[in-house]
This record gives C-alpha cells, sequence and structure tokens, in this order.
C-alpha cells in the first residue's frame, strides 16, 4: 500500500465514523491512535456491509453485492483489495491478527435479513443473528484492545448480545418501517401473539411483556460481561466499559419509559455520551 492510498482509506473510514452518529464512536476516542484507526475501519466495514441490506435496491442486486463484499475480504487478506475500506482492513491487520472468519460471519448476518429469516425468528435464529452480527464485531474487536485473555471469547459473546438486545428494543419503531420484526417467536406466541406483522404485533396488548423479558436477558448479559472485563486488563477493555455503559443507560432509559408505546423513538444526547466516555475511558 502507497502512502497515498493508505492516506485515502484512512480519511475515508474515519469520514464514514464521523457521519455516522453512532453511539460506538464515543468508545473509540480513548483509544490510542493505531488502535483507534483500526477500529475506524472495522466499524467503516460493518456500516457499508449493513447499508447493502439497509438501502432501498432490489434483492438480487443485494445478494450479488454480500458476494462482491465475501471477495473483497478475501482480497484483503491476500494483500490486494479494491475498496478504500479494503485498503484500511489491510493496514489493520498488518498490526493486528484479526480472524478473516469473523468478517464473514458479519456478512452471513447481513444476508440473514435478506432471507426473512428475521421477522419474528425463532429463539436460535435470533441468538445467531446476534452472533454475527454483534458477536463477531467483538471477535474482532478484542484483538485490538487486548486485555481479554482466555475470556475474549465469551466476553465477545455475552457483549454482543446485550448489545444487540439493547438495538433490538431501541429500533423497534424504525425496524418496523422496514418490515423487520426482532422479537422471538417463541416469546410472542408465549404472550399470545400469534401474527409476525411487525405493526400489528407491536400493537397488541401482550407486548410490554416480551419487551420486558428481552430486557431481562439483555441485563443479565451485561452483568456477564461487566464479571468477564474484571477479570481482565480494565485499562485495555476501556472500550468495552464505554460502549457497555452507554448501552446500559439506553436500555434503563427503555425501561424507565416503559413498554407502552414500544415503537416511540429514544436516543441518548451527545453530552451524556461524551460524559460516560470520558467517565469510562479516563477510570
Amino acid at each position: 500500500m502507497t502512502d497515498t492510498e493508505q492516506a485515502k482509506a484512512l480519511t475515508h473510514v474515519r469520514q464514514i465514523v464521523d457521519q455516522s452518529g453512532t453511539s460506538f464512536r464515543w468508545s473509540m476516542k480513548v483509544l490510542p491512535p493505531d488502535q483507534r484507526e483500526a477500529m475506524y475501519a472495522l466499524y467503516a466495514f460493518c456500516r457499508e456491509v449493513d447499508d447493502v441490506v439497509d438501502e432501498p435496491g432490489d434483492r438480487d442486486a443485494k445478494e450479488q453485492a454480500l458476494t462482491a463484499w465475501r471477495a473483497e475480504i478475501d482480497a484483503v487478506y491476500d494483500g490486494a483489495p479494491s475498496r478504500p475500506t479494503g485498503w484500511a482492513l489491510t493496514d489493520a491487520l498488518r498490526h493486528y491478527d484479526l480472524p478473516k472468519s469473523a468478517f464473514l460471519d458479519v456478512i452471513d448476518g447481513m444476508a440473514m435479513d435478506l432471507s426473512g429469516t428475521m421477522r419474528a425468528p425463532s429463539e436460535a435464529d435470533l441468538h445467531r443473528y446476534c452472533d454475527r452480527v454483534a458477536g463477531a464485531v467483538g471477535r474482532l474487536s478484542l484483538p485490538i484492545f487486548g486485555g481479554a485473555g482466555d475470556n475474549a471469547e465469551a466476553l465477545a459473546t455475552a457483549l454482543g448480545e446485550a448489545l444487540q438486545y439493547t438495538n433490538i428494543l431501541r429500533d423497534l419503531g424504525e425496524d418496523m418501517q422496514l418490515r423487520r420484526l426482532y422479537l422471538p417467536r417463541e416469546r410472542l406466541i408465549a404472550h399470545g401473539i400469534e401474527s409476525d406483522d411487525p405493526a400489528t404485533v407491536l400493537a397488541h396488548p401482550n407486548i410490554g411483556a416480551v419487551c420486558a423479558e428481552l430486557a431481562q436477558h439483555a441485563l443479565q448479559r451485561f452483568a456477564e460481561s461487566a464479571a468477564l472485563i474484571a477479570q481482565g486488563d480494565r485499562r485495555r477493555l476501556k472500550p468495552c466499559r464505554v460502549m457497555m455503559a452507554v448501552y446500559r443507560r439506553i436500555l434503563d432509559g427503555l425501561e424507565a419509559r416503559g413498554w407502552d408505546d414500544p415503537t416511540a423513538p429514544f436516543r441518548l444526547s451527545k453530552p451524556t455520551k461524551a460524559w460516560i466516555a470520558l467517565r469510562h475511558g479516563i477510570f
């Protein structure tokens, strides 16, 4: 990679992070420069693959685009990428041992959205989805952070699931507009909700009980994540602590608001996110 290619690639991924408004941006800010650049590349990859599925377009074209991303990951590991994000990932690979399988897991998770599997999925499919779109990101992030030791796999799984369940509960309204519904079928049926139509499900009088159960599962996974972080290097795991604190605050806010209208938008303010990042990024 030439210096010009590297500079363009880093500018590209920084712009994606800056424009995204993601909560993960705050956890990246506590990292040293080399680690931060690697995380920017990883986030840009996740964002671009996710956009393939979320943006309007023909399903066949989207499947072809995901196939192209699989080929790009092969090219990254062969040292010959064709995209700016691919070049940024190649640079990250020079410094960190990132598992190729985890990149492919992320793409496979996006493919589950395209397949229609994730509309009132089974519990098993939901866990598989969370592992691919969130746990796999942890498996890529923790080699960059360091500090998790033998608990890296367990931490990636637990924290990934906690964050993804929180995302699901926060984004019920947005997902409904996309005709998506990530609430597991077994829990819906247990509360007398037979439909898989997002608007019908979210208007059901028993939907609050389903949301409360998912929130409790997320809280359990947050507690497991905190215990695993405590066993590792807290300094190196600052980004995990920041992410966990931000998303735990989101989940607490959702629970305090209640589930009478689970489609109502909920967001933390930028000053709140900044305060959390400062608090957990320093101490």
